[in-house]
């Protein structure tokens, strides 16, 4: 897409959505009765949460704990409706061959160490129908959700292993760039954008009915499968480039164009996504910090504090910032979206127990109710906050599940 085209989209889409926006919108005190009420009446998703890390390696997630941001307990009170857990894969891994085999023990974890230990708290679920369910059995669903493209190992073969597996999302790269696809950690972009078999691996996507992810994809990567796909894609864990400018956030021409074609950006809650002054401390360091993270990861596979033992050693050797986000800066990227292209498309994506830092006021599982509050705060309707929680993506689920069923 020219640079022309895309700023016509933008133009056109700032009058498309002005009578979706809420001009206007009256902030105002809300009551704990209110506050409890219509958090309950919504289907709370999470599209994006790194805990397994910790599970794959022996961390009993039903168990309170205090060295991560998730565990049952605190998703209970926190009244969540859906998590997507991260089937993520360390970049170290593509060495040697060892995604696929990795891959497999992260998509293990979810069904084994968190579905099937506690099947009276979850139910797996791979559509937006199994969600609604879960919710009537007043259980939490269960999805997975691929982080990493090199995952697949260049084949199409894997890839619908793992859509029979359950999987439904991939994120198309990581923080490195494969064989297909461009990441926005990667300065060289050897593929500029999507290559021809990145395009047919988003086609397939598209066949099987599994969600195309573009958090971590550099900028043209996120226009080639916006072109290239007939499914609503989404951001399972980005923010706003805008308001913070960290490359895997997304920029106005991008959301407004997402939006366009019903996609949702899922809110991160890293600190330097959020805030710029965060973002500012962790930039200097962050290319190394992403490196040797990613080689401690695998020193620590087995270690269920591992993902946090090698972010603190990261950090430590490295060195980083200290200035923290706030709920409040949540709401502004929630904002910032509805803005740009409307309340359908926002959601969230927490990046709960994949972040070093976390708001103040939304640090864990358990404090979502602080974010319904805010929200009411800054006058969202009680169907907004529905919208936002989890029918956005509960739509794009089903508008996914209908093209796959159309192509097949």
């Amino acid at each position: 897409m020219t640079a022309f085209l895309r700023l016509a989209v933008v133009l056109s889409l700032a009058a498309t959505f002005a009578s979706a926006q809420a001009p206007g919108r009256k902030k105002r005190t809300v009551t704990d009765a209110e506050v409890q009420r219509v958090h309950k009446s919504a289907i709370l998703i999470d599209t994006h949460n790194d805990v397994t890390s910790a599970t794959v390696a022996g961390l009993d997630i039903g168990q309170p704990n205090t060295d991560h941001m998730t565990d049952l307990p605190r998703m209970k009170q926190g009244g969540m409706g859906a998590q997507i857990f991260a089937v993520y894969v360390a970049s170290s891994y593509v060495e040697g061959n060892h995604s696929a085999n990795r891959t497999l023990q992260m998509i293990d974890t979810v069904r084994h160490d968190i579905i099937d230990r506690y099947p009276r708290d979850f139910l797996f679920a791979t559509t937006a129908a199994d969600i609604r369910r879960a919710r009537r059995e007043h259980k939490i669903a269960a999805l997975l959700g691929i982080e990493g493209g090199h995952a697949i190992e260049d084949n199409l073969r894997l890839l619908r292993r793992y859509y029979d597996e359950g999987v439904r999302y991939m994120t198309l790269t990581h923080s490195n760039s494969n064989h297909w696809a461009d990441s926005s950690g990667d300065s060289n972009k050897p593929n500029n954008g999507l290559s021809p078999f990145g395009k047919e691996v988003v086609a397939e996507m598209n066949r099987l009915g599994m969600i195309v992810d573009i958090s971590h994809v550099a900028d043209k990567t996120f226009w080639d499968a916006l072109e290239v796909s007939k499914a609503p894609i989404f951001a399972s864990h980005s923010s706003c480039r805008a308001l913070s400018p960290a490359p895997r956030n997304m920029t106005d021409e991008m959301i407004a164009a997402l939006g366009k074609k019903h996609g949702v950006v899922q809110i991160n809650f890293s600190c330097g996504f959020l805030n710029p002054e965060a973002y500012q401390e962790e930039a200097a360091t962050e290319e190394k910090m992403r490196a040797l993270r990613d080689q401690l990861i695998r020193k620590y596979a087995d270690d269920p504090q591992g993902l946090q033992r090698a972010m603190r050693e990261a950090r430590a050797q490295v060195g980083g910032g200290t200035r923290r986000a706030t709920l409040a800066d949540v709401v502004k990227h929630i904002n910032h979206v509805v803005e740009i292209a409307g309340v359908d498309a926002v959601g969230l994506g927490s990046d709960f127990d994949g972040i070093s830092c976390a708001p103040e006021g939304l640090d864990s599982v358990d404090k979502w109710p602080n974010l319904t509050r805010a929200l009411l705060e800054e006058g969202y309707t009680p169907a907004e906050i529905r919208k936002i929680y989890g029918e956005n993506t509960l739509r794009l689920m089903a508008d996914v599940e209908r093209v796959a069923k159309t192509m097949r």
